[in-house]
């Protein structure tokens, strides 16, 4: 990863470590005025990895402007530099005239977990949006320097302009385009830099971006897909549990209070009714302390390696949700893979970079075993068989792709074939739940309105 950086009597630097074999690195520097441009570049096969260690290298400063141009007009935008002063002077050298500066967020800033950080970051559906008109741009001939000068000023969001001024200026100093992106790890997984690697060397930058906004498309909208057909049955839950709380607590009371001074045996479904209700009054601070306390645990659990991995066990585990998360994950993956094959990725690679995205402690290790054996001279089919938590249809298909010398293809059609599963599942289940939801409300709405009933109807038995 290249950085611009102030000048120092000595420089150290450390190979981070990558899921490639790395054959000999070299060292390269380059002066910039009075500082100094260095990268380590470790060369693998044809791709590359750009690494520096943070702790000694600082990326310079990036500047969000307020100006006027000569005709009088004001402008915004971002630029970087090594100070105040120079921005200065490389905004009058681009015949505008400064009016504003102020020094905005750097990327290790960006990447801290901090709240005004989450107000800030970068939507992945303006990623996507980013790769599809790039790829536009780059297979219409533009440079691709071009192209990220003419995408910066129609990007809406300010903490991505400002990555993007980085990352275009990084391609300026002499980055490649993926040692550019390796500056935002948070917004550019492994997965994408490793196409962007092979798209560069292989000279088919565009093709290669083109299928990376398929990807991203085509998860967000089975994701959408997914979302939409759960919001009913969610909200339908939210809201029957909000009028049950406001009858149990505010209007059942009232009513329940003149039985009570009737001094008469109430029916069971009211005495029941009233201690309900009474508990509802006395301890709704109960439910929200264990509510919070399930959250505390889940989230002590999800920081640890063997919570982690007993709550993806328990995902998996879980009857009718197990099947749809094991397929879900599945597709993730063979998409993914099939993806880095295409683009030349080898294979070992292609499994080292997937297991980050599988999303489950139990298919990362699933994964990196596989390419382990894959390593020994293993068929990928009989490496993922190994785990057991691959469905048999996937392993088939694998199995049949690498006899026919077809991977990529059939990695495809598994994609497809259980993203269709998936969603028809999902629709099929909230189809069945809207239906039991509303029993289940009928129900406690009608045993509040019989609890409420029977002692007015003995009331009348008595009178006559």
């Amino acid at each position: 990863m290249g950085s611009t950086v102030r000048a120092k009597e000595t420089f150290f630097f450390s190979l981070q470590p990558s899921p490639f074999s790395l054959p000999p690195s070299r060292l390269y520097a380059k002066t910039l005025s009075s500082d100094a441009f260095i990268g380590i570049k470790s060369q693998i096969s044809r791709y590359y990895i750009f690494t520096l260690d943070p702790e000694i290298i600082a990326p310079m400063p990036v500047y969000e402007y307020s100006a006027l141009d000569a005709q009088g007009r004001k402008t915004r935008g971002v630029v970087d530099a090594d100070g105040p002063p120079t921005a200065r002077q490389k905004l009058r050298a681009a015949g505008v005239f400064p009016v504003a500066l102020k020094e905005v967020e750097m990327a290790a800033k960006a990447s801290s977990p901090s709240i005004s950080w989450q107000f800030k970051r970068v939507r992945p559906s303006e990623v996507t949006a980013m790769t599809r008109q790039l790829a536009t741009l780059t297979g219409a001939g533009f440079p691709l320097v071009a192209a990220l000068e003419s995408l910066i000023p129609q990007t809406v969001s300010h903490t991505f302009k400002t990555r993007m001024t980085r990352i275009k200026d990084a391609i300026v100093e002499g980055n490649s385009f993926a040692g550019a992106l390796s500056l935002y790890p948070d917004l550019f997984p492994p997965v994408y830099l490793s196409m962007v690697q092979a798209g560069e060397s292989s000279g088919t930058l565009e093709i290669v971006l083109e299928r990376l906004a398929d990807i991203a498309e085509k998860q967000e909208a089975l994701r959408n897909r997914l979302r939409s057909a759960l919001a009913y049955p969610v909200l339908m839950t939210m809201v029957g549990v909000m009028v049950l709380f406001f009858l149990l607590v505010y209007i059942v009371p009232g009513i329940t209070k003149i039985f009570s001074e009737m001094n008469q045996v109430l029916p069971g479904p009211t005495r029941a009714l009233i201690f309900i209700s009474k508990m509802s009054q006395t301890y709704w601070w109960a439910g929200i302390l264990a509510i919070l306390f399930g959250l505390l645990v889940f989230r002590g659990l999800s920081r640890t390696d063997k919570g982690r991995r007993f709550l993806d066990n328990l995902l998996l585990a879980v009857p009718g949700i197990g099947a749809l998360n094991r397929k879900l994950i599945t597709a993730r993956v063979t998409r993914t893979l099939g993806s880095l094959l295409e683009n030349g990725v080898t294979l070992i690679s292609a499994l080292n970079i997937v297991k980050n995205i599988a999303g489950n402690r139990l298919y990362f290790d699933a994964i990196e075993e596989a390419a382990s054996n894959v390593g020994k001279g293993q068929g990928l089919s009989e490496a993922l068989s190994v785990s057991g938590v691959f469905p048999p249809l996937a392993l088939q298909m694998i199995q049949v792709g690498e006899q026919s010398g077809e991977l990529e293809t059939m990695l495809g059609r598994i994609t497809t074939v259980f993203e269709q599963e998936v969603e028809s599942r999902v629709l099929a289940l909230t189809a069945m739940l809207e239906p039991v939801m509303i029993l289940v409300m009928g129900a406690m709405v009608g045993f509040v309105v019989l609890s409420i009933c029977l002692p007015i109807l003995e009331m009348n038995q008595l009178v006559r």
